[in-house]
């Protein structure tokens, strides 16, 4: 088994010609066909949507298939994130997936196949066809929030008239390893079932580090007739793992001779996740003209979060302050939609027009409890730098010598919100010449919240009503079928009651939703000998109300806003060079001219991947981020830049098996990837290897 091109790869190295003649067999046939790379998925799980090739897509995006994920060992959404241009990664206190697009921080805009996945965890990539990564605002199609962009993972499903069996075993020097297994049955001439399961224990440079994560999505797929697909699928996901928020910063930098003690508590920093996850889609051809696809999810989510971290730090006393709290979340999520896509004419014009609707119902119940400690009865101690720290299983002995004990027993938050949301959307694509392609849509949502305060002092319920239109545009010229230049403008929303539906408690809850404004023009360009350019220049607008400083009874409107430019090159320099390579520049400030956390202000990577001959290939990688700020103030601590090296080599044992290594920060260098706040700071990893063996039978 040769180590292939990725899909995408592929799909380049077309020829115009080819490229278009494939297209138009695409759209008669989207219910049939998943073309990763070429095209966003062309089904419900697709994150436009609509059976348009990437090169006709008004907006950046960024792909990367499941074929590439394992070629690069790749195990998590943030190594994804590291080599994507216009992105870069947050901390997530350690216990979640957290991205900064184009400036926005989010825990929530994730997607899977097209439905919302906005818990807080890390999501597995075992499962997954490919990841699409889409900057900009996007709520014509996907609704509220995604307003710097969104990340949507596409599922592997079922194939009919298939059978085989992938497997994947590989273990890290940090003593981590991962198991996993994808097996297609066929079972019938138009039915088939495909199980996919992983199994991962968690290690890593990190003392106390430890970890496992279960996933287990058997799919089935059914083609009813010749028009109509089905396609079933329940996902069980059981995560635990070790909680690690960091190090402090001091003289504006973060501690590099704290670099390996653990600000935390090793029994009490923890995260346990189990979820259950079903959906259904139905894809069905009405006519030549006219595609349906119908969806149904349910996810089921239970988390516990339970952590201490380092609230202060004094160097000079060497003395670092902990605070900490345990926070429970039960959640259920339902989520109905379908759309229609059509084609017609009128006169000599062109149109595919998409209509959909989404109806979303989440019942979420949050709870938050601060420690309190018997030495002052304050959710707050201190404690001298140690490695460990003196202070396990809720005890320890604090600066003064006390031994002092600790009990998450002060309840900060317990609310239980309701959430029901109606949305309708249009958007017509307008092939007004043979050069000229105009994209128009608009999204209505209701987002209707209520939220019932639980503690015992305040046992009140708030409510809030957001009805807004989201509206997109876009314009493509086309001087020739491999080269498209667009101009777009789109907008979404975020509801005040925020990602995770926390609270309604304060007047500046019950103000209109912050709005967001994208302008961009880009160019993309596939070139005839197999490599593919994109660029673009954008500028995204936040507009918020706040409450006036000076009149209580009024509010003002405050804007910040991120600009840039980003660049991707991908593709074959030759038949056995193939190169990835990625830049942009982002500038951001919030009203009050401060520049935005952790927005470096030059990212870049290259990935460069080299066939020897037919059974050996190598690798080699490397990322660079600028400075930024931990957090958004004139006195900020700075994380510094950094360049990291990677690399791989495979080596091709027979036609069923290959041996991988890969290898991350090939330097050993010491770096400061991203933050939560001033006093906690990850702590990147230091040189590691990770061994593979990937194949079939």
């Amino acid at each position: 088994m040769k180590f292939k091109l990725t899909t995408i790869a592929a799909a380049i190295l077309l020829n115009p010609v080819a490229m278009a003649d494939e297209a138009d067999d695409k759209v008669k046939d989207i219910e049939r066909l998943t073309v990763e790379g070429k095209y966003l998925s062309v089904n419900q799980s697709n994150s436009i949507k609509s059976p348009t090739p990437i090169i006709d897509v008004p907006q950046s995006l960024s792909i990367m298939t499941a074929e590439e994920i394992t070629a690069r060992g790749i195990t998590s959404v943030g190594q994804i994130i590291d080599y994507t241009p216009g992105v870069n990664t947050s901390q997530g206190e350690g216990h979640r997936d957290a991205v900064v697009f184009r400036g926005v921080r989010s825990t929530a805009d994730f997607y899977l196949d097209g439905n919302r996945d906005d818990v807080q965890y890390y999501r597995a990539l075992y499962n997954v066809e490919q990841v699409e990564i889409l900057r900009g605002p996007n709520a014509l199609l996907l609704g509220r929030g995604g307003t710097g962009g969104i990340l949507n993972r596409v599922s592997k499903k079922a194939q009919t008239g298939q059978a085989f069996t992938n497997y994947n075993v590989s273990a890290n020097t940090f003593g981590a390893y991962n198991l996993q297994l994808d097996s297609n049955l066929d079972t019938g001439e138009k039915s088939a079932v495909r199980i996919n399961a992983m199994y991962e224990s968690l290690d890593n440079h990190r003392d106390f580090y430890y970890g496992d994560r279960y996933g287990f999505n058997p799919t089935a797929r059914f083609e009813v007739s010749e028009n109509t697909i089905v396609d079933l699928s329940y996902e069980y996901v059981d995560h635990e793992r070790f909680i690690d928020r960091g190090v402090p910063t001091a003289n504006g930098e973060p501690v590099e001779a704290l670099e390996n003690i653990v600000f935390g508590d090793p029994e009490n920093n923890y995260q346990t996740m189990d979820a259950d996850v079903f959906r259904a889609n139905v894809q069905h051809t009405f006519s030549d003209s006219l595609k349906g696809n119908f969806n149904a999810f349910y996810g089921e989510y239970d988390k516990v979060y339970s952590n201490f971290y380092a609230a202060g730090y004094d160097a000079d006393a060497n003395v670092v302050t902990l605070d900490g709290y345990v926070d429970t979340t039960q959640r259920e999520n339902l989520i109905l939609s379908a759309n229609l896509v059509g084609e017609f004419t009128t006169g000599q014009i062109e149109h595919t027009v998409i209509f959909g609707g989404e109806l979303v119902n989440t019942d979420s119940n949050q709870d938050r409890y601060n420690p309190v400690f018997d030495s002052n009865s304050d959710d707050q101690e201190q404690f001298f730098v140690s490695r460990p720290l003196d202070f396990r299983g809720l005890t320890g002995t604090n600066i003064d010598g006390v031994t002092v004990t600790a009990a998450f027993s002060d309840i900060n938050d317990d609310t239980h919100a309701k959430l029901d949301v109606y949305s309708f959307y249009v958007q017509d694509e307008i092939a007004l010449t043979e050069n000229f392609d105009l994209v128009l849509g608009a999204r209505f949502d209701s987002f209707d919240i209520e939220v019932f305060d639980a503690r015992p002092t305040e046992l009140v319920t708030a409510s809030k009503k957001d009805e807004e239109v989201s509206p997109r545009a876009g314009l493509v010229y086309k001087p020739q079928e491999n080269i498209s230049i667009y101009a777009s403008y789109s907008e979404s929303f975020l509801p005040r009651s925020g990602e995770q539906y926390a609270n309604l408690n304060n007047d500046a809850d019950k103000l209109d939703a912050d709005t967001f404004a994208n302008q961009e023009v880009g160019i993309k360009w596939d070139f005839e000998n197999g490599l593919s350019f994109t660029a673009a220049i954008f500028e995204n607008e936040q507009t918020s109300l706040v409450i006036d400083p000076n009149d209580d009874e009024s509010v003002i409107e405050e804007n910040s806003d991120v600009s840039g430019f980003e660049l991707q090159l991908q593709g074959n320099l030759t038949e056995k060079w193939r190169i990835t390579a990625n830049y942009s520049h982002l500038d951001g400030e919030n009203a009050d001219g401060l520049a935005l956390r952790e927005l470096p202000e030059n990212t870049m990577s290259v990935w460069s991947s080299y066939q020897v001959n037919d059974v050996f290939g190598f690798a080699i990688g490397a990322m660079f981020q600028d400075e930024s700020f931990v957090a958004t103030r004139e006195d900020s601590p700075v994380l510094p830049s950094y360049t990291r090296v990677d690399a791989s080599a495979y080596y091709e044992v027979n036609d069923k098996m290959r041996v991988q290594l890969n290898v991350e920060n090939l330097t050993d260098t010491l770096y400061f990837p991203n933050a939560h706040s001033t006093h906690q700071v990850t702590v990147g990893a230091p040189l590691n290897a990770r061994l593979s063996l990937v194949g079939s039978f």
